[in-house]
């Protein structure tokens, strides 16, 4: 149910993003003015808003097609909707905490999105089936753990290229927040990943 309520809320504020200028800048991450104007707020509103229709499409997709799943299986194993809201609201703020600290002085920085977020609720699905397939590029079925293995190796190639307005260390680390999260909920989970690791 949260994951279609979080889907409609972002649908709603970023069309009108789309055409409010004032408010796509108010509700985006901006290092600086969080940090100089005490608006931290900002690392939350930020994956609520986008740059366009493609983002915006395919972050939501991503979303629905794990953030089910996720939910379904939160609910199973007794986290609930505040477990599963602490992984995607928790996935914007730690996707956004490396900027936060390097960008802080910088008042050009500016970054939007739900890929942290999303990224977090990937991740997860990774730890709690290592082996279920993903479609890389949307076509190509490949083992989550390989396919998370190649996402983290290209964001921090990617983090260390510029020119492509997109924003690889909040993946990166959106990722790796979703790959622990689970593991803090219930350290037993530990265990149940490596013996569905080494169980292929």
């Amino acid at each position: 149910m949260f994951t279609y309520i979080i889907i409609a809320l972002t649908v709603v504020i970023s069309l009108r993003c789309f055409k409010d200028r004032r408010l796509f800048e108010k509700l985006a991450f901006i290092p600086y003015l969080t940090v100089k104007r005490n608006e931290w707020y900002r690392l939350v509103t930020h994956g609520f808003v986008h740059a366009d229709m493609t983002h915006l499409l395919v972050n939501m997709f991503t979303f629905w097609s794990f953030g089910v799943y996720i939910e379904r299986v939160f609910g199973y194993l007794g986290f609930g909707a505040f477990g599963f809201l602490g992984l995607y609201i928790g996935g914007m703020v730690m996707a956004s905490a490396y900027d936060l600290y390097r960008q802080r002085n910088n008042p050009s920085f500016l970054s939007i999105g739900a890929s942290g977020a999303v990224s977090a609720v990937l991740f997860s699905s990774i730890f709690l089936e290592p082996w279920s397939k993903i479609l890389l590029f949307a076509i190509i079925p490949v083992p989550g753990i390989v396919f998370g293995i190649l996402y983290l190796v290209y964001c921090q190639y990617m983090a260390k290229q510029s020119g492509d307005n997109i924003n690889h260390n909040a993946h990166f680390y959106g990722a790796a927040y979703g790959l622990i999260y689970p593991a803090l909920l219930d350290t037993s989970l530990v265990s149940s990943f490596f013996s569905r690791l080494f169980s292929f």
